[in-house]
């Protein structure tokens, strides 16, 4: 049987009703049902529409603006820059797939780490602590790696997508291409 969403109303007035509990919640509750893996919908209250991706960029939003930063000011530019541009759907992918499988090896240390450690969950935040610790350097250099990877394979991705085009629309010139360009003077060059 398929869980429904934990639902939480957005009023008006800001404030966020969370209708399992029937008590108001903070953003900070909110974060709370992320971390612990709960599923749920934010929606408003008035007329039903869907906020819970406008929630979720709030909690980031303040989780940049408190302590230490994820995301550097150059690669939130990055981002932006995707917006409108045809490989939009492509990066949300990318990115999307990158952060997956950053958890699929963050969930392989975590299990290395109480084989080592134990079980003891107390003990096991600590340990796994002082295993990110001293594993940092091995760590940044395979993160570092499997990226240059990543980069490699959506550089290789990108170049075989512009051969497939030129493939499909070598013999074909665009309407209206005449294959001149225009000249100092206004008049035309061939090419």
């Amino acid at each position: 049987m398929a869980q429904h969403p934990r639902l939480i109303k957005k009023y008006p007035n800001r404030r966020l009703y969370d209708t399992e509990t029937s008590t108001y919640i903070t953003l900070a509750d909110v974060k709370k049902l992320v971390l612990d893996s709960t599923v749920f919908r934010v929606e408003d209250a008035k007329t039903k529409e869907d906020l819970t991706r406008s929630i979720l960029l709030q909690i980031i939003l303040e989780e940049e603006t408190d302590g230490a930063p994820m995301f550097s000011s150059d690669m939130l530019s990055q981002v932006i820059r995707f917006y409108g541009n045809a490989m939009q759907g492509m990066m949300g992918n990318f990115l999307e797939k990158n952060v997956s499988t950053f958890m699929d090896i963050q969930k392989r240390m975590q299990d290395q780490s109480s084989q080592l450690y134990g079980a003891n969950p107390m003990l096991n935040t600590e340990a796994w602590n002082e295993f990110v610790k001293m594993q940092g350097p091995a760590i940044q250099g395979l993160m570092g790696r499997y990226l240059e990877q990543s980069a490699n394979a959506f550089v290789d991705m990108q170049k075989q997508m512009q051969s497939q085009t030129r493939n499909m629309f070598g013999g074909f010139p665009f309407p209206g291409f005449t294959g001149a360009t225009p000249g100092k003077d206004g008049g035309e060059n061939k090419s």
